[in-house]
């Protein structure tokens, strides 16, 4: 295993974790870590992108250009995971099954959209 990749393996592991943390102290009202878990949150989502950037610069790889279409494919990917996380929070915080299981497809449809988005079709 090549040293960027296992940095990369590391930073993500305790990136998300943190990130999942933060989450889910957000969103379950009995631990009353509202605030607590969104500080856990960010940081995570900063360790997150610093995975990002020190892959990259381990990989000699040139930095990310911001075009119209990484921004549009950045949109694409965070309304997705939104929608996803909305369905979700429909179906097990406020137990309202088949709304939260709509939301979800429809979350799940518009990330696989980044795909063509992406790649292209050929």
């Amino acid at each position: 295993m090549k040293k960027s990749t296992f940095t990369a393996m590391i930073l993500g592991t305790i990136g998300g974790i943190l990130f999942a943390l933060g989450m889910c102290m957000v969103l379950i009202p009995e631990w009353n870590a509202f605030r607590q878990g969104v500080v856990m949150g960010v940081i995570g989502a900063v360790v997150l992108l610093v995975m990002v950037l020190v892959w990259r610069r381990m990989e000699n790889k040139a930095p990310i250009k911001l075009s119209g279409k990484t921004i549009g494919a950045t949109l694409i990917g965070i309304a997705g995971a939104l929608l996803f996380g909305v369905g979700m929070c429909l179906t097990m915080v406020w137990s309202n099954m088949v709304a939260g299981i709509v939301v979800g497809i429809a979350g799940i449809i518009v990330l696989l959209c980044l795909i063509p988005f992406i790649k292209g079709l050929k």
